[in-house]
């Protein structure tokens, strides 16, 4: 994985004559990791420059995010854009409208996790159990290290009937476990979904995708996305599906503002 600043001289000739479908995370991609869900905001420059993007026609644009995806289109507030909740499972935007199917079942299974998850980790301080409706998020971020291997422990006696009957996925963030509805789809699929969507509307025109994303749960979409495009991982360069590497949710701005200036010249 390469720092992406060291090898854009080579990059931009490669892409000043692309269009582009640019996929986004927002926790730590568009918006600084914060201390809880809810104070994750995405600056002002940030979206001035999502502004551009939409107004230039050689960009596609989506948000892919874990959130559920009424909170991310109110954490971004933009139109004409696709929004991506719940790791793949919900997507909405211009003309499209797609939820993965939840059975009455599969909801009765996250509200009795819950419930149990909820009971048990009241005397930790600083746990976060956040419903989605399609998944739960157990954020740890604030809980006390020496509570650490508790929650952990907790969080496994709660599910782990329900990972052996195939009921649950249970994925990693950066000090978040989410409980998911087993479905077969995650952001990856949901990225060469919309990817094909784009190319059976634009006829010959294609549009290079550049995936940009900071968490374990993105890895699903840079390996979909190997020899297809641009993806980019956000934080301290480590083992990853990724080709290259920005250092921080300032960095993306920087980038982001460069492929502007190249489409604009």
């Amino acid at each position: 994985m390469d720092y992406l600043f060291d090898e854009w001289e080579k990059l931009k000739s490669r892409l000043k004559l692309k269009d582009f479908f640019i996929f986004l995370d927002y926790d730590g991609t568009l918006a600084p990791i914060a201390e809880t869900p809810q104070q994750a905001f995405m600056p002002e420059q940030t979206r001035r420059l999502l502004e551009s993007l939409l107004r230039n026609p050689h960009f596609k644009m989506a948000i892919v995010s874990g959130r559920e995806l009424k909170d991310i289109k109110k954490r971004v507030g933009l139109e004409n854009i696709i929004y991506v909740g719940n790791h793949g499972a919900q997507i909405q935007g211009p003309k499209i409208k797609f939820s993965a199917p939840v059975y009455q079942k599969s909801r009765a299974t996250l509200e009795r996790i819950k419930n149990d998850l909820t009971a048990k980790l009241t005397s930790v301080k600083g746990v976060i159990l956040e419903d989605k409706g399609l998944s739960l998020s157990l954020h740890y971020r604030l809980v006390d290290k020496k509570d650490i291997t508790r929650v952990k422990t907790i969080l496994h006696e709660s599910i782990i009937l329900y990972l052996v009957k195939n009921k649950i996925k249970l994925k990693y963030g950066k000090m978040v476990f989410e409980i998911c509805l087993p479905f077969d789809w995650d952001k990856g699929k949901a990225v060469l979904w919309l990817l094909a969507r784009q190319k059976f509307a634009s006829g010959e025109k294609m549009f290079v995708p550049i995936y940009i994303g900071d968490d374990v749960t993105d890895e699903d979409a840079f390996k979909a996305l190997q020899n297809k495009g641009l993806t980019i991982f956000v934080g301290r360069p480590k083992p990853s599906y990724a080709q290259y590497y920005l250092n921080s949710p300032g960095q993306v701005n920087k980038f982001l503002g460069r492929i502007i200036s190249l489409k604009e010249a």
